[in-house]
């Protein structure tokens, strides 16, 4: 198996990226790897690859962990003995570790007692809008769920496991020794019960004496109005069946949103570039434009400049957190006609040549700036 590449570089921005840099350089990446767009072989695994480097970069305490850690130390909590951090030293435990050098005088683990299950993860595209004003919706995902033949317990209805001979039911052997330092105690999982403390003599025919089976499993998830590109939502006990009847896992969906024909979204801010006549800009006039909860009206004064930009207010996308709502930027763009009749022509010459107006930058005073600029190099 392959080494993992480094964050930084999967997503092709430097350490000292910021929060946007990185955020434009996901959208882009998985906009061209995403696997509704994207058939070449490969790309859905690139796509995870740069969902997970974000994922990671994105949050401050995952990426701060991850700069002085590596990738070890990405998803862990280093904040002390109970967060996990340092439960492993290269696979020996604690305790492990404790029972080596003093006999065996530390807390083992139970083999048996209940685990969380795993995590799943799903990509669900949508549209414009439906990130804006959210939606509900079903979705079905692939996922173990507990045998109903066997109910879990892996054996042939009519039979139970049986505990295991070889461990008697601890799930763990253990060997001693006795050296120049004392009796070292060595434990190690059972490898007749692969550390269960239970041995199924007749399996279940269903789950093959997993006590699981595959299914497809519908799912109603509620999407929050306002959430974005890259974003992911976690629906809580819809992962994996936890083991030794241990909770299960979540469920976490992660969401490309499709680009808009006319809008492009900046946070809760949606920009729009809106065209408009020479005529429109130099004389004023009022205009419809389109926003997501349908047209407006907008006054454009006499002597708008293109490139003007104009707020509607309260216009933009909800924040996904609830506090309050983005606003629309009108950007005026004046269109210049390619083609003009003979009579246009003429009518714009005479306006010229009665207006006798030249913009700045060709006037005789800007060009003699210009000299003196080049004459002091």
């Amino acid at each position: 198996m392959s080494a993992k590449r480094d964050y930084y570089e999967v997503l092709g921005v430097g350490r000292d990226a910021t929060k946007d840099e990185i955020k434009r350089a996901y959208r882009k990446l998985s906009k061209k790897y995403h696997p509704d767009l994207n058939k070449e072989p490969g790309a859905d695994e690139k796509f995870k690859e740069i969902s997970e480097a974000y994922e990671v970069l994105s949050d401050d305490q995952k990426r701060a962990q991850y700069d002085q850690f590596g990738h070890a130390g990405a998803n862990q909590d280093f904040g002390g003995f109970g967060g996990g951090g340092f439960s492993d030293f290269g696979g020996f435990g604690f305790e492990d570790i404790f029972d080596t050098f003093f006999g065996g005088g530390g807390r083992r683990r139970n083999p048996n007692a209940p685990r969380q299950g795993a995590d799943l993860q799903y990509t669900m595209t949508l549209s414009f809008e439906e990130a804006a004003f959210g939606k509900e919706t079903d979705i079905e995902i692939p996922k173990d769920e507990q045998c109903s033949t066997c109910h879990g317990s892996g054996a042939k209805p009519g039979t139970s496991p049986e505990e295991c001979p070889y461990c008697h039911g601890s799930g763990q052997i253990s060997t001693e020794q006795n050296t120049p330092f004392g009796r070292i105690v060595n434990r190690r999982n059972c490898p007749h019960c692969q550390g269960t403390g239970e041995i199924i003599k007749e399996k279940c025919t269903t789950c093959r004496g997993t006590g699981k089976v595959k299914k497809r499993k519908k799912i109603h998830v509620k999407i929050p109005a306002g959430i974005d590109d890259g974003q992911q939502l976690r629906v809580a006990g819809q992962g994996e069946p936890g083991i030794n009847g241990g909770p299960p896992g979540d469920l976490y969906i992660i969401f490309y949103v499709k680009e808009h024909e006319f809008f492009e979204r900046d946070g809760d801010d949606v920009y729009i570039e809106m065209p408009i006549t020479f005529a429109q800009a130099a004389l004023g006039d009022e205009i419809e434009v389109p926003t997501l909860y349908g047209k407006v009206k907008l006054k454009i004064p006499a002597g708008t400049q293109t490139h003007t930009k104009f707020r509607l207010r309260g216009k933009g996308i909800k924040n996904v957190r609830g506090n309050g709502v983005g606003d629309q930027h009108v950007i005026l763009k004046i269109v210049t006609p390619k083609k003009l009749t003979e009579k246009q022509k003429q009518l714009l010459r005479e306006f010229a040549e009665i207006s006798g107006d030249i913009p700045e930058e060709q006037s005789e005073s800007f060009f003699n700036k210009m000299k003196r600029a080049f004459k002091g190099d």
